[in-house]
């Protein structure tokens, strides 16, 4: 009976998960905005990077609910919660599904009956107090090196969609996936729309965009810091662990991935073009837009 009732539970788990994912690409895909590329565009690769600890230092949900403590959303004790959380995660370096899982959950009930609008007004300010400032600049270089290529860019982060699509656009960047938050008419209900996009949400979610896209997802990189993205690393032709936690640091190493770390000082500006665009990026550039739908 246990062993039923485990495998119903993995199903539903990976329900969610694809129900996640699918919500997360239709939201990422109406809400991007593609900047005209300086090269000539090569619609068929893309780039996605993980947000937390791999483009931006630190957690992202830990400076949205800094920046909604400070607009009295709730109190100091709730947001010791988060602090307690965001120090886990630094000293650790490691996820915690169950700790992310509480603070999004709890991120969510604090803005139960606010509007989307009024949401995504706060984030412009709290990304511009407390974000601006925390991107890693070796990160954003490679992820400028995708778009000097002629590539979409994509954030891939369990952080609410609306704050997402905000850090990608502050960045120059062309969209971003993230968890989607239900709404009625404007409103946030207090619910997600499936679960997290975490660990196998972000490869359904990868998976669903670049059906909408008309991506190759061999042509496609993906960069993370964390185990819990192995999944998403493993569905793209060229997966790339920035400043890694040990169980990615090990992986990346079993499987000749590219690893890049940040965190010791070493300068970014002189990262070149490696093997994560490759010859096959001009030869793509030429035939892609065979297979780009147009929306």
């Amino acid at each position: 009976m246990s062993a039923w009732r485990g495998k119903d539970k993995s199903q539903e788990l990976e329900r969610l998960a694809e129900l996640a994912g699918e919500a997360s690409a239709e939201a990422a895909h109406a809400l991007s905005e593609p900047p005209a590329p300086p090269a000539p565009p090569d619609l068929t690769a893309a780039a996605f990077f993980d947000v937390d600890n791999t483009m931006m230092m630190g957690a992202s949900i830990f400076y949205f609910a800094r920046g909604l403590a400070a607009r009295k959303f709730f109190t100091s004790a709730d947001l010791a919660g988060f602090v307690w959380g965001q120090i886990k995660f630094r000293l650790g370096g490691r996820e915690n599904k169950e700790d992310i899982k509480t603070h999004r959950e709890r991120a969510l009930s604090f803005v139960a009956g606010r509007t989307v609008a009024e949401l995504t007004s706060i984030s412009e300010e709290i990304y511009d107090e407390l974000m601006a400032d925390k991107i890693w600049s070796g990160t954003r270089a490679l992820a400028q090196m995708h778009l000097d290529a002629g590539q979409r860019v994509w954030l891939v982060t369990a952080t609410p969609i609306e704050l997402a699509a905000i850090i990608s656009r502050r960045l120059g960047l062309t969209g971003a996936l993230g968890t989607v938050a239900e709404t009625r008419d404007g409103v946030y209900t207090g619910r997600l729309v499936g679960d997290l996009l975490h660990g196998r949400a972000k490869a359904h979610a990868v998976r669903a965009l670049a059906s909408r896209e008309g991506l190759n997802l061999k042509r496609c990189t993906a960069y993370s810091d964390s185990a819990n993205d192995i999944p998403m690393l493993s569905v793209v032709g060229t997966a790339v662990a920035v400043n890694p936690d040990g169980g990615l640091r090990d992986v990346a190493r079993a499987r000749g991935w590219e690893i890049r770390d940040f965190r010791t000082g070493r300068k970014a500006a002189k990262i070149g073009v490696p093997s994560v665009l490759g010859a096959g990026a001009l030869a793509g550039a030429v035939a892609a837009g065979m297979a780009y739908r147009r929306r």
